[in-house]
């Protein structure tokens, strides 16, 4: 075998070796982090503790589903990241070492160029980076909703009652926000928040396409 073959085997190998965690990210699921003291020792009463407990509890599935998410993304993303600063630095000094009477030569390039051509295509079109975005800017903003209503509740209202309820609609609201951003029909969570906290902030639903921009697309 020649040296362009055996790079081709080690490119290969370390293409695959290093796709690993993104790989076991796929395959496993995730486990929620112990929170430390939650509702049970806060300072509400038995009744607003049990009603915020059971409300945790329903949402465990969809916190995990977050976590899980934006640690699949996450790692799929700086794999592609890693491979394209790489190729980027080959490709000047491959196009120079090609030998023209040497085929394999060309197949390494092309090996090389086809990898990246298909991590990126993979990553723009499953748009990576956007859904690990929502769903660790999602995960992120629920806990310190959380740990504000256990810590400051009055930010939430004057009374017991109101801080509740404002803390389950902010949560309904982070819920939708995130469950659209995934499916691609909101704007990018900076695009929303404006760089403010979500509580202080209410969403507002994605607006129609006007008549004209829709006759233009037709046409």
């Amino acid at each position: 075998m020649s040296t362009w073959a055996w790079l081709i085997g080690g490119y290969l190998a370390l293409a695959m070796v290093t796709f690993v965690p993104t790989f076991l990210a796929l395959i496993a699921g995730v486990k929620l982090n112990p929170g430390g003291a939650s509702f049970d020792k806060s300072s509400f009463s038995p009744e607003g503790r049990e009603r915020l407990a059971l409300h945790f509890s329903r949402l465990q599935g969809t916190l995990a589903f977050w976590k899980r998410e934006a640690v699949r993304n996450a790692r799929f993303h700086y794999y592609c990241l890693w491979w394209t600063i790489v190729s980027s630095s080959l490709m000047p000094c491959l196009t120079q070492a090609i030998d023209g009477s040497d085929p394999v030569s060309k197949w390494f390039l092309t090996t090389v160029a086809a990898h990246v051509a298909l991590v990126l295509g993979f990553h723009r079109g499953l748009k990576v980076a956007e859904h690990f975005k929502a769903f660790r800017h999602g995960e992120s903003e629920y806990y310190d909703m959380y740990r504000r209503l256990l810590d400051r509740p009055h930010t939430f209202g004057d009374t017991e009652a109101v801080q509740i309820e404002a803390y389950f609609q902010e949560t309904e609201r982070l819920r939708r926000f995130v469950r659209t951003a995934e499916t691609d029909s909101l704007p990018m969570v900076e695009d929303v928040h404006d760089n403010k906290p979500l509580a202080n902030k209410p969403m507002q639903p994605p607006s129609a396409p006007s008549g004209r921009r829709l006759m233009a697309k037709d046409g």
